[in-house]
């Protein structure tokens, strides 16, 4: 008896959907060249934008979010999870019969991140200026490296 493997048959149905395209689209293009936005849990969701580095005792986050309602803001660090939310307020009270293209949205979002590492959830500081929300997460120390003294005989 075979087992299903979810993402094989995705992967599947997505080359008959791109197969099924090709045969539609101009010959100058291609299913290949669209972008993938579209497809749930891709880069559609990818809200806000984030930037991770880190040192030897911090993850630094910089967060690419303007226009947001600063009071909706939540952050919760879990083990090796980073959780951002909020909404992001929408400007303008254009009724959508008006509108022509809307590339700029708002509304509630939320965005986790996985670290390498877990992080001391009590020591965490995040500020937000100017539309960059800025995290630092100290490394657990359990996941700092140590050095290990060696002894010589």
């Amino acid at each position: 008896m075979r087992t299903w493997d979810t993402f094989n048959e995705l992967v599947a149905l997505q080359r008959e959907l791109n197969r099924a395209l090709d045969t539609y689209l101009p010959e100058h293009t291609s299913s290949r060249d669209w972008p993938v936005g579209f497809l749930p849990g891709k880069s559609a969701r990818a809200y806000p934008l984030i930037n991770i580095s880190e040192d030897k005792d911090n993850f630094y986050v910089e967060a690419l979010a303007p226009g947001i309602n600063t009071s909706s803001l939540e952050i919760n660090v879990a083990r090796k999870t980073l959780r951002i939310s909020g909404e992001k307020m929408n400007l303008n009270d254009i009724k959508p019969e008006q509108i022509h293209r809307s590339e700029r949205s708002g509304g509630k979002f939320i965005r986790s991140v996985e670290l390498p590492v877990e992080v001391d959830s009590n020591g965490v500081k995040a500020k937000y200026s100017q539309g960059i929300l800025t995290i630092t997460l100290p490394k657990a120390e359990d996941a700092k490296p140590k050095r290990i003294a060696v002894d010589v005989q």
